[in-house]
């Protein structure tokens, strides 16, 4: 005779409650890993992007468009060349951590529904156990009024 599944009392009882991992993290970082974050945050962003754009816009139109005496920068060919080659690594620098951000927005949002789907998975399967622990103390219950074993009533099937 095989042994009795365990009650329900001793299977939510050995279950540990849900956690949400991306706010314990959140808790454990240190001030200068939140500094990071939060200045991740503000680079990452099409306004910090623009921002730049504008700004190396403006920059470049200045000193090459202004009188001399005025121009704070006068362009050399070899700074001007030096400067329009990283120009694409200044400007693709924040557009990919924008990129980076959204993603990670998205990711967590996913996370998050993921914890709901397994919490609500978590929720159906205890109301399953609870429907078979039921059926369970019911089968026994007609075992006991009917006087059988249930092993004989297998085996007679069985053969």
């Amino acid at each position: 005779m095989t042994a009795p599944p365990p009650p329900i009392a001793a299977v939510l009882a050995r279950r540990r409650p849900v956690r949400d991992s991306y706010h314990e993290t959140c808790n454990r970082l240190s001030r200068l890993e939140r500094a990071a974050v939060w200045i991740t945050d503000r680079v990452g962003s099409m306004g910090f992007f623009l921002l730049i754009a504008v700004w190396t816009f403006l920059w470049l139109s200045w000193n090459l468009l202004a009188p001399a005496k005025l121009q704070f920068d006068p362009p050399m060919a070899f700074v001007l060349w030096l400067f329009m080659s990283n120009v694409m690594q200044i400007l693709l620098m924040p557009l990919i951590m924008v990129g980076q951000n959204v993603q990670g927005r998205h990711s967590e949002v996913r996370a998050q529904h993921d914890l709901e789907v397994n919490v609500k998975a978590e929720q159906e399967i205890e109301v399953i156990l609870r429907h078979l622990e039921y059926q369970n103390s019911l089968l026994l219950a007609l075992q006991a009024r009917l006087d059988r074993d249930v092993t004989d009533v297998l085996d007679r099937k069985s053969t």
